[in-house]
């Protein structure tokens, strides 16, 4: 009772790093990453706004995908970064709400257009003369519509229902940014319901989608097994490994931040698979789809030439 009895928090103080060398090294290490993120990511997209060659169903959700990356950066890299600089590391708790909402969007978004991309590349390979007519533009922009719809409703769902807990227990996030189990624990209501929930809706939305992405892959094996010519296999597979290693980079990380029970989480832990997920994660995708294209290679040799 004199815990519900006391005023909710407004502000809270991550608890972060000790200002010590790994400290250091570790901000050395975030401003690396953003810089890279940022800047490949913007490139990507540059390359399939202006290029004549990319506008294909399959840059179009690349560059949905690129512009997520940015988005989740954004929300959680600047003010992270202002934390390691400074040692108040204070948000308010509509700070808290924002960080909270966005990165819910971002991953939830890149959950359902990863599935969305492994459609697109089995109507491409398992039935291209079909192709032009089940990929048209409008039928694009409704999945896009449906992607950022299904993840903006989710993530409110969630940020709604922790921004009306009362915070009592303490004002300080073993977090580096604020997460919805972090929240949690510091609520002096009774979660346990709520995380059982949580946690079974992480498996079903990562597992739904997922099943339709191997689905996907599964007939995308068979018909390309089925191909007589070489050639046409090698190219059908070089069109599906960029996605297949993001998918795999991606659910890998997803699966253990969010599908372990709360009995097997460790706040080290949490905080790693936090940073791979939110932060490491955006950076590599536009590596590894520039590096896997030949198109966007030419492209980026071309602009080089110009420049040298």
């Amino acid at each position: 009772m004199d815990k519900m009895n006391r005023t909710s928090w407004t502000e809270f103080v991550f608890l972060g790093l000790n200002h010590t060398t790994t400290h250091t090294v570790f901000f050395g290490a975030l401003l690396l990453t953003f810089l890279v993120a940022l800047f490949g990511n913007c490139v990507f997209l540059l390359v399939i706004q202006t290029g004549s060659d990319f506008q294909t169903p399959m840059y179009f959700f690349l560059s949905q995908l690129s512009f997520m990356d940015i988005c989740q950066i954004f929300t959680i890299v600047p003010k992270m970064s202002m934390d390691l600089l400074n040692k108040k590391n204070v948000i308010s708790l509509a700070g808290c709400g924002i960080q909270m909402f966005f990165t819910l969007t971002m991953a939830g978004g890149e959950c359902l257009l990863l599935t969305v991309m492994s459609y697109d590349r089995y109507v491409a390979i398992c039935k291209p003369l079909q192709y032009p007519v089940l990929m048209t533009r409008r039928t694009c922009l409704v999945l896009s519509a449906g992607v950022w719809t299904g993840a903006s409703v989710h993530a409110l769902i969630h940020t709604t229902y922790v921004l009306r807990l009362p915070f009592c227990k303490s004002n300080v996030i073993n977090q580096f940014f604020c997460t919805v189990p972090s929240m949690l624990k510091l609520s002096c209501s009774e979660t346990s319901t709520y995380e059982k929930g949580l946690f079974l809706s992480g498996i079903v939305i990562l597992l739904s989608p997922f099943s339709v992405i191997l689905s996907s892959y599964i007939s995308i094996l068979l018909t390309v097994l089925g191909m007589q010519s070489i050639e046409g296999r090698h190219k059908a597979f070089s069109n599906c490994i960029s996605h297949l290693c993001v998918v795999g980079m991606f659910y890998g990380a997803a699966s253990f931040k969010y599908m372990r029970p709360v009995s097997y989480r460790t706040p080290q832990q949490d905080k790693i698979v936090s940073v791979f997920c939110d932060i490491v994660t955006p950076t590599m995708n536009p590596l590894i789809y520039s590096l896997r294209n030949r198109d966007v290679l030419a492209v980026l040799r071309k602009w080089l030439g110009k420049c040298s």
